[in-house]
């Protein structure tokens, strides 16, 4: 499977409920914005639960614009440190969502079933032979339902822990991820 052709997925999966990246403007040639600075198809692979809700999307339309993520949010801070353990750059990564669609508020959940439909339709075109790290439960949960080899580690923004131990915890899953 070609990355064109998970662009494509990503172009016509849809469910009720679920803005897409094109009705909020932010259909581009990635499979998620944060691809325009973590779009390495042969860097390691993180993979979490979404990119971003529609109204932070809204919200902060010129930032993703330029860069396809928000520097100062906790997931994008704790990344930034991994990649310092790591000695990586973003050029040097691959990060995308479980769920490929936007949620309608922030924090949402989001039903196991809409995210095993996700990656079925879309996220499994984007594994190209690399073990991904799961950042968190939920992208973990999608991954064992698919019997995708990968490594565990926290979410970046996940609520318990500090910045640095799960910076720490990211690193060494992306070591053993490689």
């Amino acid at each position: 499977m070609t990355y064109a052709a998970a662009i494509a997925a990503r172009r016509a999966f849809a469910l009720p409920g679920y803005p897409t990246l094109a009705d909020e403007g932010f259909d581009g040639d990635y499979v998620c914005p944060i691809q325009m600075t973590s779009g390495n198809l042969t860097g390691p692979m993180f993979i979490s639960k979404d990119w971003l809700d529609a109204p932070s999307v809204r919200q902060h339309r010129r930032v993703l614009t330029k860069q396809g993520y928000l520097p100062d949010n906790p997931y994008n801070r704790v990344m930034d440190m991994v990649l310092g353990l790591l000695n990586l750059t973003r050029a040097d990564i691959y990060i995308t969502p479980i769920f490929h669609l936007l949620t309608p508020q922030r924090s949402s959940t989001i039903p196991p079933a809409h995210a095993r439909a996700s990656f079925d339709a879309v996220g499994r075109h984007e594994l190209m032979g690399r073990r991904p790290v799961a950042l968190g439960h939920d992208s973990a949960r999608v991954l064992r339902h698919f019997d995708v080899p990968h490594v565990q580690a926290p979410h970046p923004s996940a609520r318990t822990g500090t910045y640095a131990a799960k910076a720490e915890q990211i690193a060494d899953a992306a070591r053993a991820a490689a």
